[in-house]
C-alpha cells in the first residue's frame, strides 16, 4: 500500500517538474508569453488539472486603466468613456501589446452592451419615443442612404483590380453598406454622462439608431443574398417583422404583469432586479437566436417593457452599479483591443483618410437632414447627426461578414479597423461640443434636471424654494 502511494507522490512529482520545464523553456527560449496558471495535483489519480487564471489580472489591468484614462480625459472636460477608449487601443496590439482580446473579454464586453442598452431603454420615455416614431424612421433612412451612397462612391475610385469571385459593384456596394453602421452604445454611455438621454434629440438618436440598425440588416441581407445563394431575403424580412410583433406582445405583456407585480411591494426587493436582468437576458437572446436581430435591440425592448414603472429608478440604479464596476469598462475597452493595424501602401493610407471624411460628413448629412426634415431645429438636428457617427463593433461584424462570403478584399480590412476607431474616439468629443449650450427642447428633459440637481447643488434647493415662495 504504501510502495502504491509512493509511486503516485513520485509521479506527480515528475509531472510537476515535466511542467517546470516546459514553462522555462517556453518563456526564456522561444520568447512566448506564459500565461498565469493555477496547478492542481490530483494524488489519488496523478494527474494536473490546469486552471488559467491570467483573465483576473486582464480585468483588474482593464479595470485600472479604463478608470485613470477616464479622469485624465475628465481633467481635460471630454466624456470618460474616451478614456476607457483609449485604454483599450494603448493596452492592445496596436500599442503596448500588453493585452489582447479573448474568448472571456468578448463574453464579458457582450454582455456589458447588452447592459448598458437595457439601462438606455429603462430611462427612456416610452411617450416622447413615440413622438419621435416617425421622426426617428426619418433620420435612420437617410442616415443609411447618403453613407451607402458615400462609401460606393469612394470604394469605386479605389477598388478597381477584382480578386475575387464576386462583381466589383457588389463589393463597393459592400463597403456602402458597412458605412451604415451605427453603435448605439458609445452615444448612450456618453449622453448618459452629459444628462441629455431624454432630451428631444436624445429620444430621436434612441429610436433611430435602433432602426437604422434594422435598414442595415436588410441592406447587408440584399447584398450578401447576391453574393451567396444560401441567404433568403425574403425569409429575413419575414424574420425582422415577427421580432417585432413579438416584442410587442411580450412587451406589454411583461410590462403589466411586472408592474402590478412590483408595485404591490412597499419597497424595493432584490428580487424585482433578478427578474428584470432575467426578461432582459431572455429578450436578448431570442432578438439573435430566433430572429436574426442584434441582442442589443431585444435588451433596449426589455427596459421599454419595464420603463415608466414603480421600480424602474431602482432598477437603473442597480443596473448601472453594475455596468460601471465592470462590464462598461470591459466592453469599452475590448473596441482598443481588437484593434490590430497591418502595413498599409499610399493608396491605401489615402483611401483610408478619405473613408473617415466620408463617415463622419455622410451620417452628419443624412442623419441631420432627416431631422430638419421632420421639423427640429439646427442645433438638435446637429446633435443627432453627431450622435449617429460612431461605428464601434457593428461595423467590425458586418466587414468581417462580408469578407467571409467574398464582397470585400482583405485590404480594405486595416482602412476600416481605421475607420471605426475614429468615428467610436470622436463621437464623444463633438456629443460634448455640440451639447455645450442649452436650447429650449433640453429644459423639460428628465435628464438635464437630474444632472442639475447633483452639479447646482444648494442653487438648485434655493431656486426651488423660491419658486415655491413665489407660488404661495
Amino acid at each position: 500500500m504504501y510502495k502504491r502511494q509512493v509511486r503516485e507522490i513520485l509521479k506527480n512529482v515528475i509531472l510537476f517538474i515535466k511542467l517546470v520545464k516546459e514553462v522555462i523553456f517556453s518563456t526564456f527560449l522561444n520568447h512566448k508569453k506564459c500565461d498565469l496558471q493555477l496547478i492542481r495535483v490530483n494524488a489519488l489519480k496523478g494527474e494536473m488539472i490546469f486552471m488559467d487564471y491570467s483573465y483576473l489580472l486582464s480585468l483588474a489591468l482593464i479595470l485600472l486603466s479604463t478608470k485613470v484614462f477616464g479622469l485624465v480625459t475628465k481633467r481635460f472636460k471630454l466624456p470618460q468613456v474616451v478614456g476607457a477608449l483609449l485604454a483599450g487601443l494603448i493596452l492592445g496590439p496596436a500599442c503596448l501589446k500588453i493585452l489582447t482580446a479573448t474568448d472571456f473579454i468578448d463574453a464579458v464586453s457582450e454582455l456589458g452592451v447588452i447592459v448598458l442598452m437595457f439601462c438606455a431603454g429603462l430611462e427612456a420615455d416610452i411617450k416622447e419615443l413615440a413622438k419621435a416614431g416617425k421622426t426617428s424612421f426619418v433620420i435612420a433612412l437617410l442616415g443609411v442612404l447618403v453613407p451607402l451612397g458615400g462609401g460606393f462612391v469612394i470604394a469605386y475610385f479605389f477598388n478597381t483590380e477584382n480578386d475575387l469571385s464576386t462583381s466589383l459593384f457588389l463589393q463597393n456596394m459592400f463597403i456602402g453598406v458597412i458605412m451604415t453602421a451605427t453603435s448605439v452604445s458609445i452615444t448612450v454611455e456618453t449622453l448618459k454622462e452629459l444628462g441629455k438621454l431624454s432630451t428631444k434629440s436624445g429620444n430621436a438618436i434612441l429610436g433611430a439608431a435602433i432602426i437604422d440598425d434594422i435598414l442595415g440588416i436588410i441592406a447587408l441581407t440584399i447584398i450578401t443574398s447576391c453574393a451567396d445563394s444560401s441567404v433568403n431575403i425574403w425569409t429575413v424580412l419575414l424574420k425582422i417583422v415577427a421580432f417585432f410583433v413579438f416584442a410587442i406582445i411580450i412587451g406589454v405583456g411583461f410590462h403589466y404583469v411586472f408592474n402590478k407585480w412590483s408595485g404591490s411591494s412597499k419597497k424595493d426587493l432584490r428580487r424585482f432586479v433578478i427578474i428584470g436582468f432575467v426578461f432582459c437576458l431572455l429578450m436578448s437572446y431570442s432578438a439573435e437566436k430566433f430572429f436574426g436581430v442584434a441582442d442589443i435591440t431585444g435588451a433596449f425592448v426589455a427596459g421599454l417593457a419595464m420603463s415608466n414603472g414603480p421600480r424602474a429608478t431602482y432598477l437603473t440604479n442597480r443596473f448601472e452599479t453594475l455596468s460601471y464596476m465592470l462590464l462598461s469598462p470591459v466592453f469599452f475597452a475590448s473596441i482598443g483591443l481588437k484593434v490590430v493595424l497591418p502595413g498599409m501602401d499610399t493608396s491605401i493610407i489615402i483611401f483610408a483618410v478619405l473613408l473617415l471624411i466620408v463617415a463622419v460628413l455622410t451620417k452628419i448629412i443624412g442623419c441631420g437632414l432627416g431631422a430638419k426634415v421632420c421639423g427640429m431645429k439646427n442645433k438638435d438636428a446637429l446633435r443627432v447627426g453627431v450622435g449617429m457617427i460612431s461605428r464601434g463593433e457593428v461595423a467590425l461584424i458586418v466587414a468581417s461578414k462580408g469578407a467571409a462570403v467574398g464582397l470585400m478584399n482583405d485590404k480594405y480590412f486595416a482602412p476600416i479597423v481605421i475607420m471605426v476607431v475614429f468615428t467610436t474616439i470622436i463621437t464623444p468629443i463633438l456629443l460634448k461640443l455640440v451639447y455645450k449650450k442649452k436650447n429650449s427642447s433640453d429644459i423639460d428633459s428628465k435628464g438635464d434636471l437630474e444632472v442639475d440637481k447633483f452639479t447646482k447643488g444648494t442653487d438648485f434647493e434655493k431656486e426651488e424654494q423660491l419658486k415655491a415662495q413665489i407660488a404661495e
